[in-house]
């Protein structure tokens, strides 16, 4: 785990005092299959805190899942829905939320996440990031011909997004997570 601002002498994981969550909030970022849901759901049951998935929160909102957005609207409609969902979960407090991957696209959508939480980056390789996903049907990015390929691109123009935004850097492997949740509490 890295602390982005590069301030600090220990990280925080090894620091004896709690962390401080800026709002109270955490921010889950990431690509697809990093763990953002999984371990949000970890991390809120364990800091007492509301857990927001934001593409949950929008299929429930609009009563359809992700990849029929995609069909009807394209990406670009699915991203001004993505982007009005954002601006109402991250003027709440004291929550985790999971954000969909490709969040960071818009500026704007990086300004919120920074200015109200604390954003950590769930790291992980496009070779790891496809052995999770492979078996889902609800990733309409990754429905193309070549997956691997596709998440590969999707890193190379993300991965500096996520990083720009992030207060922590954290690859998203189970012993660096379970350091992670111990900075928190």
């Amino acid at each position: 785990m890295s602390d982005t601002a590069g301030g600090l002498s220990e990280t925080a994981a090894e620091s004896t005092a709690p962390a401080p969550l800026h709002r109270g909030n955490l921010f889950l970022i990431g690509l697809p299959g990093a763990g953002k849901s999984t371990l949000g759901r970890q991390l809120a049951r364990r800091l007492r805190k509301r857990f927001l998935d934001a593409d949950a929160e929008l299929e429930q909102r609009l009563g359809v899942p992700i990849p029929t957005i995609f069909e009807i609207e394209g990406e670009a409609g699915f991203r001004d829905r993505e982007e009005a969902m954002l601006a109402d979960l991250t003027v709440l407090a004291d929550i985790v939320l999971s954000t969909g991957g490709g969040v960071v696209i818009r500026a704007a959508n990086r300004e919120r996440l920074r200015q109200n939480g604390t954003v950590i980056y769930l790291h992980a390789q496009p070779a790891t990031l496809w052995g999770r996903v492979r078996h889902s049907r609800n990733r309409p990015l990754l429905a193309t011909a070549d997956p691997l390929a596709r998440l590969a691109e999707l890193y190379a123009q993300r991965d500096a997004l996520y990083r720009e935004i992030a207060t922590y850097v954290v690859e998203s492997e189970r012993g660096e997570v379970m350091r992670l949740m111990r900075a928190f509490e």
